[in-house]
Formats: C-alpha cells, sequence, structure tokens
C-alpha cells in the first residue's frame, strides 16, 4: 500500500483551482461582451500601472513574454480602437504604447467581471477564511512564512501585517 504525496495533492489541488480561476474570469469576460481575451486584459491592466506609455520591449519584458507575443496583443487591441501606437518624444524611430479613454473604459467594465468571479471563486470561504486564504496565498507568492490568522512574516519571524487582497498581487 502507497501513501498519499501530501505535496503532490496539494500542487495537483493548485492547479486545479487555477484552471477554474481561468475558467470563470473567461465565462464573465465573455458575459461582460467586451469582447477582450484574457491576455488583452492582462495587457491592459500591465499598460494601466505605467506612469507615461511604454515601449513594446517594456511590456514584453513586464508580461514575460516574447515581444511578438505582445505586437499580436496590441494589433487587436489597436484595432479596437483601446490603445493606439504613438511616437517617442525623444527617439521617433521609437514606438510607445497609450491606453485609450476605449481602454480605460473597458479596463473598468473588465475589473467589474473580475471581481464577480472572485465573488464566486471565494463564496464559500468566510472573512476569516479569506484572510488566512490570503495570508497563504502571499506566502506561496512571495515566498515568505505565514503565521497566525494568514499574516504574512518576514524572515525574522515579525508580523508585516495582513495579506493585501489584490486576486493577481501585482496588476
Amino acid at each position: 500500500m502507497t501513501t498519499p504525496d501530501a505535496d503532490g495533492l496539494l500542487a495537483e489541488q493548485l492547479l486545479r483551482l487555477t484552471r477554474r480561476v481561468h475558467r470563470i474570469q473567461k465565462r464573465h469576460l465573455e458575459a461582460s461582451g467586451v469582447g477582450i481575451t484574457p491576455a488583452q486584459f492582462r495587457l491592459l491592466r500591465t499598460l494601466a500601472h505605467y506612469g507615461s506609455p511604454p515601449r513594446m520591449a517594456d511590456l514584453a519584458q513586464r508580461l514575460e513574454v516574447v515581444p511578438r507575443a505582445v505586437t499580436t496583443l496590441v494589433d487587436g487591441l489597436e484595432a479596437s480602437g483601446r490603445v493606439r501606437r504613438v511616437p517617442d518624444p525623444d527617439n521617433r524611430r521609437v514606438i510607445r504604447i497609450e491606453i485609450t479613454d476605449v481602454g480605460r473604459r473597458t479596463l473598468g467594465e473588465l475589473r467589474k467581471a473580475r471581481r464577480t468571479a472572485a465573488e464566486d471563486i471565494l463564496a464559500p470561504l468566510d472573512t476569516e477564511q479569506r484572510a488566512v486564504f490570503g495570508g497563504l496565498l502571499s506566502a506561496l507568492v512571495d515566498g515568505t512564512a505565514v503565521g497566525h490568522a494568514g499574516q504574512a512574516l518576514s524572515a525574522h519571524g515579525t508580523d508585516t501585517g495582513p495579506a493585501p487582497n489584490a486576486p493577481d498581487g501585482h496588476c
């Protein structure tokens, strides 16, 4: 008789949860009627965090994808009026990507759909369980230890406060 591999079971559960999150988010994106892919949504979210329009190479690095993938995403978003290519004021050979007003409105609608998807996924958890879960997720994402009530701990075991509630942590 073999004993179950606890870490293997956890890894499988994480993969299943990730797939569920993607399915639910995709369903909510489709229901929102904005006609955008999850990858385009991610690019819009990332673009919104820049203080000034970035280069495509900057976006590719931030998204951890090849530049060609960003070109394809930008082409689709530009065709729908959500982003535009603008010349760099200091070097006209460089093209920067700027989010438009249509893109900002789309981003707002998509964030609502994402919050609804998160509510669906987290519905079985009460407030305390959500706090603990958030702390555990932060520990996995950030590589920090987790203490009582899901609060992240520094390397010295001191409380660094509750985990952030942002579903994707950085965008």
